[in-house]
């Protein structure tokens, strides 16, 4: 099985890689025709363009060739905001990306920033084709207008979203409990959030719609353990035991930062004392510190002969009680 998964890894990573390499070749390919367009400008975009003259008798032969100068112009306005897009994430990431709230601000702008690039990259190759832009621009007020009475909820969204990074209610890295979804904040957008759960599963939710939520890295986490004890122990030998081992378990998880600590007897069960210890431990490691503080209690607990009660089943045969 494992073989079988580092294969499929290795394919993966192939994959990957001759995407890139075909994406890269594609993009170098685009920027040496761009860098040659600039170079012989004038015979491609000026008045006597070689690309404006009829070379065919037909007429649709002719056309394409004179839309040539506009297609060059659009691909050299993609590759600009292409590579115009990554200068600024890279700027970014080097400004911002030190703290779990700087990495916030960072996805914040560079979500912001990259809408504005896909607007003003519109306007510039619907421009290069004829289209009158400053009609469009005339006519945005209108169109604002109606697209707000339409999209309420999209700036609703947008609102909170800058009202969360500005508050710091949560940063990216937090575990949050968002409507009983626990998870990992991955991303904080300018419309939505996206919380990744142990499982790998992202919850993608609008920041409008977040009324209540739990930020659980904002102090330590409590991990409990609790363990059973049967009712013939001496409950007193029992807690000495516990109380004079605590230092030494502490320090064989090194995940606990506080702890673990003797809490007394958590319940009466049915066939066990139930005792508990706690300790204080960051939120994403909780879950591997219950687990290490069970193993290292019930260690401790066969080392000095404490019996931990189990079910028992009594099989009783019916013949041999007739024969009696």
């Amino acid at each position: 099985m494992k073989i079988k998964k580092i294969e499929n890894f290795k394919e993966m990573s192939k994959k990957q890689k001759r995407r890139s390499l075909i994406i890269s070749s594609i993009l170098f390919l685009i920027g040496v025709g761009i860098i040659v367009s600039f170079c012989f400008y004038e015979k491609i975009y000026g008045a006597d363009s070689i690309f404006q003259k009829d070379y065919f008798n037909n007429q649709i032969l002719n056309g394409i060739v004179h839309i040539v100068p506009s297609i060059l112009n659009t691909l050299t306005i993609v590759v600009i905001c292409y590579f115009l897009n990554k200068l600024l994430k890279w700027i970014l990431t080097k400004c911002f990306a030190k703290t779990n709230r700087g990495i916030t601000i960072l996805r914040l702008l560079h979500s912001f920033l990259r809408w504005m690039i896909v607007i003003i990259a519109a306007f510039a190759i619907l421009s290069t084709w004829g289209v009158n832009t400053s009609t469009l621009l005339a006519s945005a007020g209108v169109l604002t207008l109606v697209i707000g009475l339409g999209a309420q909820s999209l700036v609703a969204d947008v609102v909170a979203g800058l009202f969360i990074v500005i508050e710091g209610e949560y940063l990216v890295g937090d575990i949050v409990v968002i409507d009983g979804w626990r998870g990992t904040v991955k991303e904080i957008g300018i419309r939505t959030t996206k919380v990744e759960d142990a499982g790998g599963n992202l919850l993608i939710i609008n920041n409008s719609e977040i009324k209540s939520l739990i930020n659980q890295t904002t102090e330590l986490s409590v991990a409990k353990c609790v363990m059973s004890v049967d009712y013939s122990e001496d409950i007193e030998r029992v807690e000495e035991v516990i109380k004079s081992n605590l230092e030494e378990i502490g320090k064989n998880i090194p995940g606990i930062i506080e702890g673990p600590f003797y809490k007394g007897i958590n319940e009466l069960a049915d066939s066990s004392v139930d005792v508990l210890m706690v300790a204080k431990c960051k939120e994403e490691d909780i879950y591997q510190v219950q687990r290490d503080m069970t193993k290292q209690f019930y260690l401790l607990f066969n080392k000095n002969n404490i019996n931990i009660p189990y079910n028992q089943i009594v099989v009783t045969n019916s013949e041999n009680i007739k024969k009696k």
